[in-house]
């Protein structure tokens, strides 16, 4: 027996910030939809765990800069508290950081001044040259360029280049979790960081909680096919199979990440357009964890918001970021991306710990305490991720994001992260996403600020 399909006006997949804010906008304006959700918590990729007291973001954290971004709005009208932290987006300077160099001793402030305005000197000479760099050059090859030329104009010795190079090679790593020569140079250009950072104390799912309040999410529905006309039996709409069931809609939107639908686990009847699958084969799912360490005690230097490591030493564990005035309790979070996070993946949790630690050590000596709490995340797998966010791989282009998500046929439309092309890898780009594949469907503009609007729409059937 063939049970029926339940019908809706529109079908979402995925419970993210992405999907969450289309059906929301939709849900709004008198449109019966459904939101299917292959986990057994809302959020993708947005994910807080709340454990004995302590509030840890194991998925996003920041918002990049909250100046004209609908994102922070949105936030402040949920009412949810925020703490400046501006550093997560890889600066060299701008707030405080303890900057130590290749043999484990403290820059002096004029040391560390100089190294500061070296990598500004560069950062300049390398939008010069990635604005001539055609697709297809990896982002370590433009970094060396500038480099090359900022230290031949400047007679710099090969140590002073070499400490660039290094930054911007783990700029790459720390932004999108990728080795900088499998970053496309145009990789990083949507990096433009406008007014403070944040991040939120009371944990950043609170978003989500916001934005589900009053949808219709069905969880542990993993999407395994998605039917448009051309397919079998379907004359008009869209059919999404699913673990839980089959779901038949006028328009359906579908946020899971690119590492899903490089998966072949979610299959397209017709298959995606060649514009919109070629699009997403350029992208990459990165290798990227985060590792929270919490201490008894706090041992490292007062009044800064990040330690760094230089030198061959650092080349894995080179950046530690204080938590403790945000968590309330002495912590330090480091990254483990590209190579590293390949490279320990298989590791037990102490193995990995201990790794840090002497990097620490290198530091501030063997007397250290030991960390009271670790934790470790393991986005790379995660099957309904296959990592932490995606990266242009070389030969992409900006207009490759925009591609994924044009509309098909009318009833099919692509969003998330990897869709918005001005900030991607964001929590912002994949509210964006959202906003835009809503107001495609309802063929009007809808402000932001409806986001923050309760529910009190009656929905109609298709």
């Amino acid at each position: 027996m063939t049970i029926p399909a339940e019908e809706f006006d529109t079908v979402v997949v995925g419970a993210g910030v992405s999907g969450l804010t289309a059906a929301r906008l939709l849900a709004a304006r008198g449109h019966c939809v459904v939101v299917l959700e292959a986990r057994d918590r809302i959020g993708g990729r947005l994910h807080t765990e709340r454990l004995d007291g302590r509030v840890t973001d194991l998925g996003a954290s920041w918002i990049h800069g909250i100046d004209g971004v609908p994102l922070h709005a949105l936030t402040r009208a949920f009412g949810m508290a925020d703490v400046e932290f501006t550093v997560g987006s890889y600066q060299p300077g701008g707030r405080p950081i303890a900057y130590y160099g290749p043999d484990g001793v403290r820059l002096s402030d004029t040391a560390a001044g100089q190294f500061i305005a070296d990598a500004a000197r560069v950062e300049d000479q390398l939008t010069a040259v990635i604005e001539v760099t055609p697709p297809g050059n990896s982002y370590a090859e433009a970094a060396r360029t500038a480099v090359g030329q900022v230290a031949e104009a400047g007679n710099w010795e090969p140590e002073r280049a070499a400490r660039v190079i290094e930054y911007l090679d783990h700029r790459s790593e720390e932004q999108y979790g990728a080795d900088s020569h499998l970053l496309d140079a145009h990789g990083l250009e949507d990096e433009v960081i406008l007014g403070d950072e944040v991040v939120f104390p009371g944990g950043y799912d609170e978003l989500a909680y916001n934005l589900a309040a009053g949808l219709d999410v069905r969880l542990g529905h993993v999407a395994t096919r998605v039917l448009r006309p051309g397919a079998a039996g379907v004359e008009s709409g869209v059919i999404v199979e699913t673990s839980a069931g089959t779901f038949a809609a006028a328009q359906a939107v579908i946020t899971v990440p690119v590492g899903v639908l490089q998966s072949g686990r979610l299959t397209f009847e017709p298959p995606l357009p060649e514009t919109v699958a070629g699009a997403v084969a350029k992208f990459r799912m990165n290798t990227f964890e985060k590792i929270f360490l919490r201490f008894p005690e706090r041992f490292w230097d007062e009044d800064v918001y990040a330690v760094r490591r230089q030198g061959e030493a650092a080349s894995w564990w080179h950046s530690w970021y204080d938590l403790t005035a945000i968590s309330g309790e002495p912590t330090l979070l480091t990254f483990a991306a590209g190579e590293c996070a390949r490279e320990i993946r298989g590791w037990p949790q102490a193995r990995v710990v201990d790794s840090v630690m002497a990097s620490l050590q290198q530091i501030y000596g063997s007397e250290i305490p030991s960390p009271v709490h670790a934790r470790i995340t393991d986005w790379q797998g995660d099957e309904f991720a296959g990592g932490a966010y995606a990266y242009m791989a070389r030969g992409c282009t900006g207009e490759d994001h925009t591609l994924i998500a044009a509309p098909i046929d009318g009833v099919l439309h692509l969003a998330g992260e990897a869709t918005w092309e001005e900030d991607p890898a964001t929590v912002n780009a994949a509210l964006c996403s959202g906003h835009r594949a809503a107001e495609r469907i309802l063929g009007t503009q809808v402000p932001y600020e409806a986001l923050a609007e309760p529910l009190q729409a009656s929905f109609r059937a298709p």
